[in-house]
């Protein structure tokens, strides 16, 4: 990404927190008692919390620290936390204009009003609290999806490929040593014949992921065909060729518009990321011109991180197409929006021979919380002709 993208996606970011976060503060500001001390304690720490992740990714830009890390970390919870404050206070804002024109609060409210918005809003950090918690546990215990297919081409003296996918791992501060080497561990426990990673395995400046070393996490995948990779718009986002390199040095295999062969018998075509134009200014090759280099009497499996025009796939000869991207919007209730904006936002789907499969990714971007998610590793057993 240019130096102007990379300025005007920050500062449309933190235009939004600016915005989002100014309206938490001006409603939570309204339940503290005028003349309290607390206002101003609430003041700064809030503020702090609120411009943390947009001052620990400008930190980690310059050096990645201790400071940096804990920045990001917090700023990380913040956005999920703001997401339902949001949705809280929206709903309370409404409540109250009803009420306006058609009175329903009972007199337990109307005649202790300063307390009941006092314990209102304890309530609401309370649950929010919870959520924050119990969506971080569900985000760090992957599940293994298991998914069974016939192809029904042959692949020589190969009968049967055992695939395991793990798409979207964002590995940076939030995503870190020892998630990573758990998610390896998890991959290696299903015996991979191939290993793929569908984009996204960086989750934006490489620097974090030098720092805790977790290219020698990578190094130690077991794979008997090796482990194949393609770019994600967070690799775009963070610095491709830096994340490229450091990948392809780390045993990482990263198909940019490119097709190989495996076992003598089974193609394997990565895509560059769909978001190549727009951040870096040039055009990826189409898949029609990619497969030209491509024998479709053989198997042929596919990763494309956005999982978009997935007619293209079907028409080219492509057996299975693997992406991510979508986090099946990781966050509720996101992932209404996601599922109407992509023909297929998580799970399986077959249309005519091709088979696709849209991962909710291992890791995840932001946030270091699932809510209506899971983190998942994708295990995918072919059997051929």
């Amino acid at each position: 990404m240019s130096a102007i993208a990379r300025i005007a996606f920050f500062a449309i970011f933190l235009a939004v927190i600016g915005l989002v976060s100014t309206y938490i503060y001006m409603r939570g500001l309204q339940s503290i008692p005028s003349g309290s001390s607390l206002r101003n304690a609430y003041t700064v720490v809030f503020w702090i919390i609120a411009l943390s992740f947009f001052g620990g990714r400008l930190l980690e830009n310059v050096r990645a620290s201790a400071l940096s890390d804990v920045l990001v970390w917090m700023g990380s919870f913040w956005i999920a936390a703001m997401l339902y404050l949001l949705l809280a206070v929206v709903l309370l804002d409404l409540a109250r204009f009803f009420n306006h024109f058609f009175p329903f609060f009972p007199s337990l409210i109307t005649d202790h009003y300063d307390r009941a918005k006092y314990i209102t809003s304890a309530c609401i950090l309370g649950i929010v609290g919870l959520l924050l918690i119990a969506g971080h546990i569900n985000s760090i215990i992957p599940c293994t999806r298991k998914l069974n297919l016939r192809i029904a081409k042959s692949a020589g003296d190969l009968k049967r490929l055992n695939i395991v996918a793990a798409s979207d791992i964002h590995l940076g501060t939030i995503v870190g040593r020892a998630r990573m080497d758990s998610i390896v561990k998890t991959i290696n426990s299903l015996r991979p014949d191939l290993v793929l990673l569908p984009g996204d395995i960086v989750d934006e400046d490489v620097a974090p992921v030098i720092k805790q070393n977790l290219g020698e996490a990578l190094t130690k995948i077991e794979s008997r065909f090796g482990v194949y990779g393609v770019t994600g718009n967070h690799e775009y986002i963070g610095g491709v060729e830096r994340a490229c390199d450091y990948l392809t040095s780390h045993d990482i295999v990263i198909l940019r518009d490119q097709s190989i062969k495996i076992a003598d018998s089974i193609y394997i075509v990565g895509r560059e990321d769909l978001s190549k134009n727009r951040l870096a200014g040039k055009k990826r090759r189409e898949l029609s011109e990619i497969m030209r280099e491509v024998d479709t009497r053989c198997p042929v499996i596919l990763m494309d991180h956005q999982p978009s025009a997935l007619n293209e796939a079907a028409k080219q000869g492509v057996d299975l197409q693997l992406s991510g991207h979508t986090h099946k919007g990781q966050l509720w209730p996101i992932n209404y929006i996601v599922h109407a904006i992509y023909e297929l936002d998580w799970g399986y789907k077959k249309i005519g021979d091709t088979h696709y499969y849209v991962s909710s990714g291992v890791g995840t971007w932001g946030p270091p919380i699932r809510i209506g998610s899971r983190s998942e590793i994708v295990q995918i057993q072919i059997e051929f002709e």
